[in-house]
């Protein structure tokens, strides 16, 4: 354990990564009273927390509402005290728009706390913590899980072999999750024998390594949620897959992303292509590699 002095001497930093929205948002299975159930579509852009031991400064925290109330969890549960210090943050995840910005500022809290105190990761302690704030993805896992976002329980981790090359953009506007929960539900009730079917295709193509066939499902999960949360930019998206060769398209199910996936590398035409794309729809386009494959 480092001293005293070397201690202050050190800034702590937590990283948590964030999400392209899901691959899959729907129910576990058919039920009553379905749970929630995401294939979160992790993405390397990323939250970071600091610590930098020393002088208090004047004035609020930089730390939101979830990331303090994580610090003081993440303290009772050890009994620890949090020595003299200044928290700095930074972040590349929009807030409000489907990338577990949230989640992830937490995350990346506590993994900073941790460091702070040397003291091992503990993976159950995050998902406690999590469970006390709010409703999450799996961000603070390094792979893909079918996870119960209010349970906060892993039912099945899927592993680090697929991967995407993406295009999408932001739609303008924000959701808030806990509102839209209900009318969630009502789908879920609903399209219950739909959803069955979309996660079935999705495990088995994760299940084969198959990303052309995750894609696939994906696909079909987010033309579910245009039916309770629609995104203005996602018909077209849909009509014009094939014309880009995408493999298919996704979204932020309780968000505003809208995008496509491709098993290979964009080129520079498909970019040139993409891009105008979302201009024409009012949209800034961006690329970036989702998932670990």
């Amino acid at each position: 354990m480092p001293s005293g002095d070397e201690r202050a001497a050190r800034t702590f930093a937590g990283v948590c990564h964030g999400t392209l929205g899901e691959l899959y948002q729907g129910p576990l299975r058919p039920a009553a009273q379905p749970d929630i159930a995401l294939v979160s579509f992790p993405v390397g852009r990323h939250s970071w927390v600091y610590f930098s031991p020393g002088r208090t400064p004047p004035g609020p925290s930089p730390l939101g509402a979830k990331a303090t109330a994580a610090v003081d969890l993440f303290l009772d549960h050890h009994g620890l005290t949090l020595p003299p210090g200044r928290w700095t943050t930074h972040s590349e995840l929009p807030v409000g728009v489907g990338m577990a910005s949230s989640t992830a500022d937490v995350v990346a809290t506590l993994r900073c706390l941790f460091r702070i105190f040397s003291l091992p990761y503990d993976p159950a302690l995050v998902t406690r913590v999590l469970s006390r704030i709010e409703r999450a993805d799996s961000v603070f896992l390094d792979e893909f899980a079918l996870y119960l976002s209010a349970r906060h329980r892993v039912v099945r981790r899927l592993g680090t072999d697929i991967g995407f090359h993406t295009a999408y953009a932001v739609e303008p506007g924000g959701v808030d999750t806990a509102a839209v929960t209900p009318a969630l539900l009502d789908q879920y009730r609903r399209r219950a024998r739909e959803y069955e079917r979309c996660l079935t295709d999705l495990l088995k193509g994760f299940g084969a390594g198959d990303p052309a066939a995750v894609a696939r499902a994906a696909t079909t999960s987010a033309v579910l949620s245009q039916e309770v949360l629609p995104k203005r930019t996602f018909e077209a998206a849909l009509a014009h897959r094939e014309e880009f060769g995408a493999d298919g398209v996704f979204v932020a199910h309780t968000g505003s992303l809208v995008g496509f996936l491709f098993t290979r590398p964009i080129g520079f035409t498909a970019r040139d292509e993409l891009s105008a794309f979302f201009h024409s729809h009012g949209h800034q386009c961006a690329f970036t590699q989702g998932g670990y494959g």
